[in-house]
């Protein structure tokens, strides 16, 4: 969703992922530029290269790589809540005058507004469907990293 919205909002969107199995999908999306992180020349090439980052990613990862990423004030926003603390090298903030910032979702008002900008843009997330019977296959689907985007259930199935 943040590669549409971005995307639709006149951004150049650069989609960073742990491998290039979405890259596909990502182009769709309106990514223009989607890179593997677990290419280690990732960082190399792209040092220093993005105003802003937005972290989706609910898992423990080096906040600090990230953060070279990032142009003289740029700044990276947390949006994934991983359950591990993140550590970090305070000189990849202050060397560059990064920020480094957290969010969660909006209020009633900025999800309305986020709400009619889809509306308008004809922005809607990617989803599969399952019935209430797929609840545990989809969860250890979740664990297994073999979900594309997001699951629903289907409550008529219930």
């Amino acid at each position: 969703m943040a590669v549409k919205i971005a995307h639709a909002m006149g951004a150049e969107v650069t989609v960073l992922s742990q491998t290039l199995k979405k890259k596909d999908d990502g182009l769709q999306f309106g990514a223009d530029n989607y890179y593997a992180t677990s290419d280690p020349e990732t960082f190399e090439k792209l040092g220093r290269s993005f105003d802003l980052i937005i972290n989706t990613v609910s898992a423990k990862i080096d906040i600090s790589a990230y953060l070279s990423l990032l142009k003289l004030d740029g700044t990276l926003v947390n949006v994934g809540a991983p359950a591990e603390p993140l550590s970090l090298n305070v000189f990849s903030l202050i060397g560059h005058r990064r920020s480094f910032a957290g969010s969660m979702i909006g209020g009633i008002r900025e999800t309305q507004e986020m709400l009619n900008f889809c509306a308008e843009h004809s922005i809607a997330p990617k989803i599969e469907v399952i019935s209430a019977d797929k609840i545990d296959e989809a969860y250890e689907r979740v664990l297994a990293s073999d979900v594309k985007y997001r699951f629903v259930i289907d409550i008529s199935t219930m």
